[in-house]
């Protein structure tokens, strides 16, 4: 029912039971992970209007994904990517998130495309 995360015992015993199965250290599953899954970091961008913005990124982007969630603003996926973009509720920023499958080329290309039509 919690996905082992009842008690935060259960998760780091999960850890290192995956971290002597693979004879790697932490720091080593972590960089596998990294590399799996390239990632901008988050991204604050100063805009106008936040609405507005978001809107006009989803309108350009919601036919080609792959599944469009609502949850925490707007994440889109598709097939060897996906990006979050969220307003924040205390500043006059949107704050972009971008990940790939396996390409950091992939995902610094969407970024900067993220980035310009945020700024258009």
């Amino acid at each position: 029912d919690f996905a082992y995360c009842d008690s935060g015992m259960i998760p780091w015993l999960l850890v290192a039971e995956l971290a002597c199965l693979k004879e790697k250290t932490l720091g080593q599953l972590i960089s596998d992970r990294v590399a799996a899954f390239p990632a901008s970091g988050e991204i604050n961008c100063i805009v106008n209007n936040q609405e507005y913005v978001i809107k006009k990124i989803l309108d350009n982007y919601k036919m080609q994904a792959k599944h469009i969630d609502y949850t925490d603003g707007i994440s889109i996926e598709f097939e060897d990517w996906r990006f979050n973009l969220r307003s924040s509720n205390t500043e006059p920023v949107i704050r972009l998130n971008v990940e790939s499958k396996n390409s950091s080329l992939l995902m610094e290309e969407k970024t900067r495309e993220l980035l310009k039509k945020i700024k258009e």
